[in-house]
């Protein structure tokens, strides 16, 4: 026992152990989404925990359902939010870790049978099993992004997480596997080269809203997260520590907005103050009473309808309801069952309306919380809040959060992706 406690003084908590895959020193993660693009400039501290150094946040241009439609547009909006993060951070980016919402990311799943003949497991193994993986799942004008081994099985024995130095006959892996459609990654490469950056790293957008929004039990015991973004709505899986589905839908706040705009005859600006300040999924007594000025498009200034409240939410609760029964067709047809769990989490911009956790809770018959991120140090209050879970996710990414036990991912013996194939092509002929 030391000098400190035998007076009785507690002794300070030690410093927590940088987790697998932290990056070193400062680096730089940007969400490109179809209403907003964000850069952070952060570093991994001592405790393993990120401090952001930089922020910055424009209104996105050029994307419109997560990918890149208009290249210049889109890469105005980049420059600008990243020399924002750079000017407060006082530093250049050359690479930067990126959300994966663009070429309509999917998940596949699959049971790989290796033969090892009776000598120990290596690294060289895994990594063949995942590229063996790969190839089966590969489809013309698909990408693979991500790899998770979701276990292993040792001969007959399964429930092995790092089986490298067991000796077996063969070794059987489960893995997931997220890909995503190569143009729309080969745009999001060439919009990002126009600004001077390379992609270091992808991560799924619907995993890093996960990683900054879940608590541990969540991810162990089985929980669904819901990111509701601008342009899309995404899931993710989450059970037994891993990642185990995904998906996306071409639906998100602003097809809301636009439903407004459209059946009330008003422009879109105002249609976007009525959804944020008067809109709802859920009705009451008194919305027949309350009544809304709506100025009329093509009208005169003082040409002004007003219409109740209720005739707002008679909008938006109809998309609301069909997003939520498309997911709910989803992820039954995952059939992951009882892995996924009974809990989902609620997060994105589009969540923050009144009554979307008590509509999803009906629709999708679970157990509905609202995510808010972890707090991140050095961050404005404004940068807190679920409409910012996956630039935050992705800062939980960088400090060592969700990465597999095992990081098969670098090496020399990885196959270039046709992703860093454009990115030397372009500098090829740069």
């Amino acid at each position: 026992m030391n000098q400190l406690a035998r007076l009785g003084t507690p002794e300070p908590p030690a410093p927590a152990r940088r987790r697998r895959g932290a990056k070193q020193g400062s680096f730089g993660v940007l969400d490109i989404g179809s209403t907003k693009i964000v850069c952070i400039i952060a570093r991994i501290e001592s405790d393993g925990e990120p401090r952001a150094l930089g922020f910055g946040w424009q209104r996105s241009q050029g994307v419109k359902g997560g990918n890149i439609i208009d290249l210049e547009a889109a890469e105005r909006a980049i420059r600008a939010a990243v020399a924002q993060a750079e000017e407060m951070a006082d530093t250049q980016l050359r690479t930067v870790i990126v959300n994966l919402s663009c070429g309509q990311p999917a998940s596949r799943h699959q049971n790989i049978i290796w033969p090892i003949s009776g000598r120990a497991v290596t690294e060289l193994d895994l990594r063949a099993i995942v590229g063996e993986g790969r190839r089966r799942v590969a489809e013309d004008g698909r990408e693979t992004v991500h790899g998770f081994p979701l276990g292993f099985t040792v001969d007959a024995t399964p429930g092995a997480d790092d089986p490298r130095g067991m000796i077996c006959e063969e070794l059987t892996a489960r893995l997931h596997l997220v890909d995503a459609a190569e143009t729309s990654l080969r745009n999001l490469g060439a919009c990002l080269m126009r600004c001077d950056l390379e992609v270091a790293e992808l991560v799924a957008a619907p995993f890093a809203a996960g990683l900054a929004t879940l608590v541990e039990d969540e991810k162990q015991l089985g929980c669904t997260v819901i990111d509701m973004g601008g342009g899309t709505t995404s899931l993710a899986v989450f059970g037994e520590g891993h990642l185990l589905h995904t998906a996306q839908l071409p639906v998100g706040g602003w097809h809301v907005t636009n439903d407004l705009a459209r059946l009330l005859s008003t422009p879109v600006v105002h249609a976007e103050r009525l959804k944020t300040l008067h809109g709802g999924a859920l009705s009451a007594p008194e919305d027949d009473r309350e009544f809304l000025p709506v100025p009329m498009v093509g009208e005169d200034e003082d040409q002004i309808a007003r219409v109740p409240r209720s005739m707002i939410v008679g909008i938006i609760r109809p998309r609301l309801e069909e997003t939520f029964e498309l997911l709910k067709d989803r992820l039954d047809a995952a059939g992951l069952g009882q892995e996924m769990g009974r809990r989902v989490v609620l997060t994105g911009g589009a969540s923050q309306l009144v009554g979307a956790r008590e509509l999803a809770g009906r629709v999708l018959d679970r157990q509905v919380r609202s995510g808010r991120p972890h707090a991140i140090r050095g961050l404005p209050d404004t940068a807190a809040g679920p409409a910012f879970a996956a630039p935050l996710g992705l800062l939980a990414w960088c400090a060592g959060d969700g990465r597999p036990l095992l990081d098969l991912q670098p090496g020399i013996d990885r196959p270039a992706g046709s992703f860093r194939r454009l990115v030397n092509w372009l500098r090829a002929r740069a």
